[in-house]
């Protein structure tokens, strides 16, 4: 019978990227890297977008990261703890962590536990909404035993204590910048949030936000030979198509993230011969969210969108799942990812051991969605083509961000919506702006002031029980916690959230597995609060002078930058 435990007595296995030998520091002069999804924040504490969190990844560090087979590998801290090394207690409620020694900040000063316990006291405080609560689920105590010794202790057995401070969703902030920025407080730390001081292989020069990010090569990094590009030039904005031909084939950028191209075009412009794309499957899921809160304009502010007000059409969970039966997620996949793309009806597709075996939405079934909607109370009673019921009409907006596959779903989805009678309004949104975490936006997909909105994420490692703690009740998005939290769709069900305890305090690997598919199934096919499209593989692209690149679905995608360089 596997444990975690058990695992946690063998080997962590050792970073498996082979570095190139430098010459020097910024030998190799500049990088470009393109995000189509610009950046506006470099805090990932305060936004869970993943071009926020990638783009930070570069200047602010874990103690740990996940490498590109899910495997722990340490970064600031000397080791992964295990309880075969100590630093695992036997009975699993604490984990100590010991920082490398000599590390400093990129302002020379030293970095030490109390930066590390600072950054638990930053996103555990209650007033901070923060966008990474997940990972601090059952901790109740971060001390520091000496200058570079951490313990983190549990409310009770923690079989997996790998979350906080682990992977790019959870790095190290500095205690001496941000500690007038607790709470309320922290959207308003303009200078921190966004010129971060870190412990990575760049530093911010300048940071124009919803356009381009400045570097240089840290000083103090580490390893004195690295990085070897001296500056890096962090491009966002604009669309896919614009950052897959910058890279494959005018050759003005080294790097392109996530390129959500239909497959014809990648492969077009692959054959220019200036780049490479480079994929592979993680847990990214592309879906649906229901708002189960009703956003509408009409209520006051600070109300709308929130658990005083249930949606008026969503609540009921037969038209959620006529919704989801409406849909041909085969058509989906065929012309928005060809081979990148599988459908599912999970919002975990993987590892294996977490993988639900529903496939109960992959079968197209308008005429079961029709019968559904009639048993709900929702006919068409002036015979206009869309239903309605005790004087409302089935009329839903449908976000998402602006992107050319994303609007041929919502397209598509929309069309197959009007098939069984519910009208859609479609509505992009700049993706820096739905991914920003703005607390003054009426646009982010936080704060979710539509009915139903499409995006994907994932999450760090290959363990889900913070991702699925996400939609636990307190950490719905809400004015006193400045539109931050995980709950995007505000789901809430005291079933659920005490199975996520359950989760996190067992130990068996199998029954580990049973339980996250449980948790899967509650939120996709017993409720239909979250309805998964395609299971996507990551695609991104780098030129083909670049070297060192390793894709990594468990973590930041950059999250070796420090071992790329220009192969001569």
């Amino acid at each position: 019978m596997k444990t975690f435990k058990s695992l946690l007595i063998g080997t962590v296995a050792a970073a498996a990227v082979t570095s190139a030998a430098y010459a020097e520091r910024g030998s190799d002069g500049e990088v470009k890297i393109i995000y189509w999804q610009a950046p506006s924040i470099l805090n990932p504490y305060l936004s869970s977008g993943t071009k926020d969190i990638e783009s930070a990844s570069l200047v602010i560090e874990p103690l740990g990261r996940f490498d590109q087979d899910g495997n722990l590998v340490p970064y600031l801290a000397a080791e992964i703890p295990t309880v075969a090394n100590g630093g695992v207690s036997e009975d699993l409620t604490t984990i100590t962590w010991k920082l490398k020694e000599g590390l400093v900040w990129s302002d020379g000063t030293p970095l030490t536990s109390a930066d590390v316990v600072f950054t638990a006291e930053y996103c555990m405080h209650p007033e901070g909404g923060c966008a990474q609560a997940a990972k601090f689920e059952g901790v109740t105590n971060v001390e520091a035993l000496d200058d570079l010794t951490i313990k983190v202790t549990f409310g009770e057995p923690k079989p997996y204590p790998y979350q906080a401070f682990m992977g790019g969703q959870s790095p190290i902030i500095q205690k001496a910048q941000f500690q007038d920025c607790l709470g309320a407080k922290a959207p308003e730390c303009t200078e921190a949030n966004f010129n971060p001081i870190g412990t990575g292989p760049f530093k911010v020069v300048e940071f124009r936000p919803n356009d381009v990010i400045t570097m240089e090569a840290n000083p103090n990094y580490r390893d004195p030979d690295k990085p070897a590009f001296a500056t890096l030039t962090f491009k966002g904005g604009g669309d896919a198509a614009a950052a897959g031909r910058a890279v494959l084939e005018t050759g003005e950028f080294d790097y392109a993230w996530n390129l959500q191209l239909a497959p014809d075009v990648l492969a077009n412009m692959a054959a220019a011969g200036k780049g490479k794309p480079i994929a592979a499957f993680g847990s990214l899921v592309e879906r649906i969210e229901m708002n189960m809160t009703d956003p509408s304009p009409d209520l006051p502010e600070g109300e709308r969108a929130t658990a005083k007000h249930p949606h008026p059409i969503l609540s009921d969970m037969k038209v959620r799942k006529a919704l989801s039966m409406a849909i041909d997620r085969d058509l989906l996949v065929e012309i928005g990812y060809g081979q990148a793309g599988r459908p599912t009806c999970n919002l975990v597709p993987a590892p294996e051991l977490y993988a639900s075996d529903n496939t109960d939405c992959l079968t197209q079934d308008i005429e079961g969605a029709k019968a559904l909607l009639e048993e709900a109370g929702w006919t068409d009673s002036n015979g206009d083509g869309v239903r309605d019921k005790d004087g409302m009409k089935l009329s839903l907006t449908y976000q998402t961000s602006t992107n050319a596959v994303r609007q041929d779903f919502q397209a598509l989805i929309k069309q197959w919506w009007a098939e069984i009678g519910v009208e859609t309004e479609l509505k992009n949104i700049d993706a820096s702006v739905f991914f920003g975490g703005d607390p003054g936006s009426p646009d982010t997909f936080q704060k979710f002031y539509a009915d139903v909105e499409m995006y994907a994420n994932n999450f760090d490692g290959t363990d889900p029980e913070a991702y699925l703690a996400q939609h636990t009740c307190e950490k719905a998005p809400r004015p006193e916690t400045q539109w931050q939290g995980e709950n995007i769709n505000r789901y809430c069900d005291e079933a659920y959230d005490a199975l996520v305890a359950e989760l996190g305090k067992t130990a068996e690997l199998e029954k580990r597995g049973e339980i996250g598919r449980k948790l899967n199934d509650m939120l996709t096919k017993d409720s239909y609060v979250v309805v998964p499209l395609v299971d996507r593989g990551r695609v991104s692209a780098h030129a083909n002078s670049l070297g060192g690149v390793v894709l990594n679905t468990w973590d930041s995608e950059l999250w070796n930058a420090a071992d790329w360089h220009r192969i001569k």
